[in-house]
């Protein structure tokens, strides 16, 4: 969810800031609850109904029941398929999303944490997917359109994410020197052409910076919920950020709104929605299927920032007029998180690009009854020879 981000789905500092307020409203309900079976007269009958009734009935759904705290593909048709590896425990347990097959890789001068999966013999070819902030290649959100098609998906956690370490060097440098990288990743593995380059929130610059050094090697760029080139984050959110996660507070910050979620999970929710959009938070939940909340859910219990969020937030150099690649962009109005004004500019600013508006209540367009006709102008994107068109993506 960006975060993409969810991207993320990133989260913006300022909800990480009312989530740290609000834990001692939280803990205090926790007592309340507690307390209530010293009152006299209070049986404990009484008692579990009157938590039941503060936090949701402690049942999981089929769905969430079966996920251990990590996401699952979120299909286009609504349905979610498990990611997780089998570990082989006896308990049967699920471990998270490619754990079995995370590769640390040296390339160059450079390490990349990645996992690849999917694609089969003869297929469409390979798309390198980004993600956004808080995520690394450990998760997995909005795959399954590719995997779906038969591509092969190569997904590398961003410097600062999972176990790729991020340069001492500028933002700018390790934005160029990560899409030097990944385009070395490619070809040492035997990838000549990317069909595509899939940049999800703060991911998207890295993938378009990837696009304009190597338009040998990149055929594509998919921008979902994106952050361009406009200043961003706004000054509150840069400010706090900085402060909330911070490669030294982070872990602290991310343990609380998982105490959040495990205590209060709709107050939780709600509290994390808000920075994702512009709509009430109710009515972005209230559009959720029980499927989606549960993927939402455990996405946000698995993310960290590591020291890549504190690096996101700093300026990157404008590529924009030398990504000469088709370029689909897809992004809401509704989107708090990354305005859509960024999705705007680099629509303007990118010769072949075009700007699918999506419906989605917030920043995470996977969870929108539109999606599966966002997903199937993904595939037909993808799937278009469009060094034989006329140079306009409807041709």
């Amino acid at each position: 969810m960006q975060l993409t981000a969810p991207p993320v789905p990133d989260l913006a500092a300022s909800l990480a800031n009312r989530t740290i307020l609000s834990i001692a409203a939280l803990r205090d309900r926790a007592r309340q609850r507690s307390g209530a079976a010293n009152r006299p007269g209070v049986t404990s009958t009484a008692v579990r109904r009157e938590a039941w009734s503060a936090r949701g009935p402690t049942r999981r759904s089929a769905p969430e029941a079966q996920m251990t705290g990590f996401p699952r593909q979120h299909r286009p048709d609504g349905t979610t398929d498990a990611t997780a590896t089998e570990t082989g425990r006896s308990s049967g347990g699920l471990a998270p999303a490619g754990e079995r097959d995370l590769i640390l890789a040296h390339v160059g001068a450079a390490t990349v944490e990645y996992r690849m999966h999917g694609g089969s013999p003869g297929g469409p070819g390979t798309v390198v997917v980004l993600h956004g902030g808080h995520m690394r290649a450990q998760l997995a959100l909005g795959e399954d359109v590719f995997t779906g098609a038969r591509f092969r998906v190569l997904v590398p956690s961003r410097p600062g994410y999972g176990r790729t370490p991020l340069s001492p060097a500028a933002a700018g440098g390790t934005v160029t020197d990560f899409a030097d990288a990944i385009a070395r990743l490619c070809r040492d593995r035997g990838i000549d052409q990317v069909a595509a380059v899939v940049g999800i929130s703060a991911g998207g610059r890295t993938a378009l910076t990837m696009a304009a050094r190597h338009p040998d090697l990149v055929r594509r760029v998919i921008l979902q919920s994106p952050v361009g080139f406009l200043p961003w984050p706004d000054r509150r959110t840069h400010l706090g950020g900085r402060i909330v996660f911070h490669p030294r507070i982070e872990a602290i910050t991310w343990a609380l709104l998982r105490t959040a979620i495990r205590l209060a999970p709709e107050p939780a929710l709600r509290l994390l929605t808000r920075d994702l959009s512009l709509l009430p938070a109710g009515q972005v939940l209230a559009g959720l299927t029980p499927a989606d909340r549960a993927t939402l859910t455990h996405l946000y219990v698995s993310m960290r920032s590591g020291r890549g969020f504190v690096a996101d937030m700093l300026p990157v150099a404008d590529c924009t007029a030398d990504v000469g690649q088709p370029t689909l962009i897809i992004a809401t109005r509704n989107d708090r998180s990354v305005p859509f004004a960024h999705a705007q500019s680099l629509a303007a600013a990118i010769s072949r690009a075009e700007l699918v508006e999506s419906r989605a209540d917030s920043h995470m367009i996977w969870f929108s009854p539109d999606y599966p006709a966002i997903a199937a102008k993904i595939r037909a994107f993808l799937l278009t020879d469009h060094d034989t068109a006329s140079g306009h993506l409807n041709a």
